[in-house]
């Protein structure tokens, strides 16, 4: 089992990764604890957790204060307090709105994390964002609420589809694009591994990439400055997502998407390469994944941008690369570029 520290003073955690490493669990619970997953998930390894359990449904209209008010009513009713456990089983929705519900349980009540996909594994169940989404926006009402352990099994890796597989490698690659080029290097050189899903090398890919986050969030846990990096790739991301109604596009999917269109407008704004932009559509074209979302209406996701949770002032923090390694925000990117890639993009070339 190997482990990463989120050093982030009194409220750090470690994260544990390995295979059947859940029993570890038991030891952060003193009291009642409340499982959050979905019924797919549980069935896989129930007997391993005798505790009250709260069922949501598939999917991200899942992350809802309709469904916060479910969960709610099931820890009144299984008599949580404060020293209760909330514990997330299952990807990035049950994590997210799991950890919601902790944050404002009785004002905040432990949280433990057991992400099951590979998006879950790398990214939203490290750094202690939380949230559900609103009819107009997605994460728009949450809370940064730190987990007391991440449990990071690889077996569930085994059991997922091959398209959620490919979502996790969008939030991967972003890693090596905004940290690390000798990591985006190692997707390059054993893609065909990683799609194969070959442990040792899927616990490497997990471990840097939780590596990376601890980094970033330890030096800026609520987002102040330097985490913003980790949004690369996700402006235009959730406004797909939302303007598809969180039903054509995972997550990762959309964030491949994303990532390619900050890519082009850095490199229309003379900050990184063409060749830099080709690099990195050719690795996401090797993982299989879509590298456009045509159909959509590039004015409509414009304007879905200013509602983005990383608009401040009416201008949009973008994350823009300059190398692999290397990358910068800026709020100020003119309109007629963006909308130029954001073009480019829906119409599919």
């Amino acid at each position: 089992m190997e482990k990463v520290l989120v050093d982030l003073g009194a409220a750090s955690y470690e994260i544990f990764i390995g295979t059947d490493i859940l029993s570890g669990v038991e030891k952060f619970i003193s009291g009642k604890a409340l499982l959050v997953t979905q019924e797919n998930i549980f069935k896989l390894c129930a007997e391993k957790f005798p505790y009250e359990v709260a069922f949501i449904p598939d999917g991200e209209t899942s992350k809802s204060l309709r469904e916060a008010e479910k969960i709610y009513t099931r820890a009144i009713e299984a008599g949580l307090d404060r020293k209760s456990v909330v514990i997330a089983l299952g990807g990035g929705v049950v994590g997210d709105l799991a950890g919601f519900v902790a944050a404002t349980f009785m004002r905040g009540i432990s949280l433990i994390q057991i992400p099951t996909t590979l998006l879950a594994q790398v990214d939203s169940s490290v750094g202690g964002k939380t949230a559900v989404n609103h009819a107009l926006g997605k994460n728009l009402i949450g809370a940064f609420h730190q987990p007391r352990a991440v449990f990071i099994d690889l077996n569930f890796l085994k059991t997922l589809p091959e398209r959620e597989i490919k979502s996790g490698l969008g939030e991967v690659v972003k890693y090596g694009v905004i940290s690390d080029e000798k990591f985006f290097s190692y997707f390059e050189d054993n893609a065909d591994k990683i799609l194969s899903r070959d442990l040792k090398i899927l616990a490497h890919i997990v471990k840097r990439s939780c590596e990376i986050k601890a980094q970033v969030v330890g030096a800026d846990e609520k987002e102040s400055g330097l985490r913003r990096i980790l949004n690369f790739g996700h402006t235009m991301a959730h406004a797909i997502e939302e303007e598809t109604h969180y039903e054509k596009y995972r997550h990762g999917e959309a964030v491949a998407i994303g990532m390619l269109a900050a890519a082009q407008i850095s490199s229309e704004l003379g900050k990184t390469s063409a060749a830099n932009v080709t690099r990195l559509e050719n690795l996401i074209k090797k993982f299989g994944m879509v590298t456009n979302c045509a159909g959509l209406d590039a004015d409509k996701l414009y304007d879905v941008t200013f509602r983005d949770k990383k608009t401040v002032g009416g201008k949009v923090n973008w994350v823009l690369m300059k190398n692999f390694g290397e990358v910068e925000i800026s709020n100020d990117v003119p309109a007629q570029i963006v909308k130029k890639v954001f073009g480019r993009l829906c119409s599919g070339d």
